[in-house]
């Protein structure tokens, strides 16, 4: 799998920005079908950082609808990503400011 592929989007909610300032844990959307392994290399690879834990989730998209219409939101997969004491990852920084 291409590295620039695995990694789709950083998670910029409010728990993941609390987990970034206390826990160095940066949270990430990333393809269903990546495995922790390559996760921890594109994540290395893309920021020269150094990872030290991973934690994935695969999340079920919800239903939903609109009036008579009933869709499906998408399926995804979330990934946790610990990184070692002092390293951070300047990119996710300066978009959640």
């Amino acid at each position: 799998m291409r590295t620039y592929s695995i990694l789709k989007k950083p998670l910029l909610t409010e728990k993941s920005l609390v987990e970034r300032d206390e826990n160095n844990r940066y949270g990430f959307v990333v393809a269903k079908d990546a495995s922790k392994g390559e996760i921890k290399t594109a994540v290395e690879k893309i920021f020269n950082v150094t990872v030290v834990k991973i934690n994935t989730i695969s999340v079920r998209g919800k239903m939903h609808r609109m009036g008579r219409f009933e869709g499906k939101r998408p399926d995804y997969k979330k990934a946790f990503v610990t990184l070692k004491e002092g390293d951070k990852i300047d990119v996710v920084e300066a978009t959640a400011k």
